[in-house]
Formats: structure tokens, sequence, C-alpha cells
């Protein structure tokens, strides 16, 4: 039987739980430590990491707020976070079962919000931004960390259909600006963007979510077989290694 939008996010993402603790790319960057900086000029009381996947903004929160809160839909994700967690001797941090859309907490609970690397997978975007604008409390700080489309039809083509076929859990990855369009409309004020480029390695970025070969191969064809305009903007390398567009919105809970 065919699986639905979440339960398929949760089976792809339960199955290498591990592997995305343990993930380089994840687990750095000049992004995390950004969010870190953010979070300790924010000292928050509670804070919430939505859609955690391998944790790594847990841990980099929990030095700041007196409690974090791990959401994420896979609860085998959230097992290995829970034990990567205690590992680091991190008392802090509770997970929660439950989707981006559909947060089982009361409005204003948080006072500091975290989401990296996961909006792409929601099934409904501007539903769960608007649930992470009521979680949050009015004039608290948020930030959204993504990997964006650039925009142009054809270069958002191609993206889209590698990530389908690298990942068949993945939904979409958003413009800038339809990014802006949906914190906007969920209620939050964007103070700034910043961007910048993520180098893939063919071979652990598709090993890291198990992508069938029949799949990765489809993926190098359509490499192969990409416009010259395509090839350039996303780098692409012998090896089918290549670039991602990467965005960190700053934002403020300022309607509601």
């Amino acid at each position: 039987m065919a699986k639905d939008q979440d339960a398929l996010t949760a089976a792809q993402f339960g199955a290498h739980a591990q592997a995305y603790v343990q993930s380089a790319v994840h687990a750095g960057g000049a992004d995390l430590a950004a969010l870190t900086a953010l979070a300790a000029k924010a000292a928050p009381a509670r804070a919430l990491d939505l859609g955690t996947g391998g944790g790594h903004v847990v841990y980099a929160l929990a030095g700041a707020a007196g409690a974090v809160t791990a959401v994420d839909l896979s609860a085998d994700m959230l097992a290995a976070v829970a034990a990567e967690a205690e590992r680091r001797g991190l008392s802090n941090v509770e997970t929660v079962q439950a989707s981006a859309e559909t947060l089982p907490f009361p409005e204003a609970r948080f006072d500091f919000l975290a989401s990296r690397f996961s909006a792409h997978h929601w099934r409904d975007a501007p539903a769960g931004l608007r649930q992470a604008r009521r979680v949050l409390r009015k004039g608290a700080p948020a930030v959204f960390i993504d990997i964006v489309s650039p925009g142009a039809a054809a270069l958002d083509t191609h993206l889209q259909a590698v990530e389908l076929l690298r990942d068949v859990s993945h939904v979409r990855d958003y413009s800038v600006a339809e990014w802006r369009a949906m914190l906007r409309d969920a209620g939050f004020a964007v103070e700034r963007c910043e961007t910048w480029r993520l180098r893939m390695d063919f071979a652990v970025w598709t090993a890291r979510i198990g992508t069938p070969a029949p799949l990765a191969e489809a993926i190098r064809l359509l490499q192969h077989k990409a416009a010259a305009e395509i090839r350039d903007h996303f780098e692409i390398e012998d090896d089918g290694s290549f670039q991602l567009d990467a965005a960190m919105f700053l934002a403020v809970a300022s309607e509601g």
C-alpha cells in the first residue's frame, strides 16, 4: 500500500537516522555557527527545532536555551537524537513526534525557533510556517535554513527532478522569493536573508539517504544530458558532485 507524504518521509529518514546524526554536511557549516550565536544572544527559555533530522540544531541550541524541543516525523530519528543528546550530556532536550503542519503545542509556547534543511520535505510548507508562528511568542526570533531553488524555470526543473530521484519523499525546494512570501503570509517579518553554495559529493549525497542504484544512475543521466547553462549553474563535476544554493532567513514573529 502506498504511504501518505508524512509516512513516506518518516520511513525514508527513519531508516537512515544514524547517517544524518553523523553527517558532516549537517554537523557543520557557517550557518550552524551563526544560528548558535543567535541563540546565545537570545538566551531563550524554550527553543523549538522544527524538523530536527540528525539533531544538529538541537545540540547547538542546548547550550543557550533553558529547554529545547526537537520535533520530527520519524520516531527512529528522534530516538537517535535523544541518544546522541544523552551521550553529549545534554539534559535539557526533549523529543516530540509530530508534523510541522500539526504541532501539539499551545500558542506562544516558545521564544526561539529554528528549522534547518527540513521545510523542503513538508507536505504543506505554508501551513507549517503558520504553525511555527502560532507556537512562537510575538517578537521572538526564528531562523529558517534550507536548500533553495535558483528560480529560473529550467534550473528549477532540474533541481526538483534530481532531488526527487535521490529521495522520493522530497516535496519542493522553494526560491528565496517564495520563502519571503510564505514567511510574510504566515506572520513573520524577514530581517535578513543570507545565501551561499553547498557542494554535494555525489557518492555521499546518495548513500546518506540510500538512493537505489537505478535512481542514482538516472540522476547521472540527467546531469549528462543537461543544457550547458544548467551544468554551469550547478557546477556539475565528472563524478556527479555539484553545487546547491542554500539560504538562511532571519525572521521575527511579528503578527497575530
